[in-house]
């Protein structure tokens, strides 16, 4: 993905870490979920030393948290619980913090960034 550049906030070789030896088919999951946040707003990319980080103006919002060899682990944090939904695999507290809640969705393929999980992706961005 030729923009990715674009939306670094830091630390290019940060990412390249976290991407460096993934399968083609993870980074196609990769970077179409970057891609499918790109169309709701503007967003940056915050690598970290155990997950990436994506953040709209005011903060990070959505971590992607691992990068398997056929998928890619996203946790979404919410103020409340949003259980009645398909696509989170597990919502629990966030650890040490009680005013927020850890969504965890898995994608297994491009198909999973469907109406449901855009409409959190949204929800994330204007939270």
């Amino acid at each position: 993905m030729e923009r990715i550049d674009e939306l670094l906030c830091s630390d290019p070789q940060g990412l390249e870490r976290f991407l460096n030896r993934k399968s083609d088919y993870t980074l196609e999951l990769f970077y179409h979920f970057i891609h499918e946040f790109e169309k709701i707003a503007p967003i940056t990319i915050h690598p970290g030393k155990t997950m990436i980080g994506v953040a709209n103006p005011r903060r990070k919002m959505v971590y992607i948290s691992q990068l398997g060899r056929n998928f890619i682990h996203v946790v979404f944090l919410f103020k409340q619980a949003w259980h009645d939904n398909l696509c989170f695999q597990k919502i629990v507290p966030m650890p040490g913090d009680n005013t927020r809640m850890t969504h965890h969705f898995r994608m297994l393929h491009v198909d999973d960034v469907n109406e449901e999980v855009l409409k959190f992706m949204k929800m994330a961005w204007e939270s």
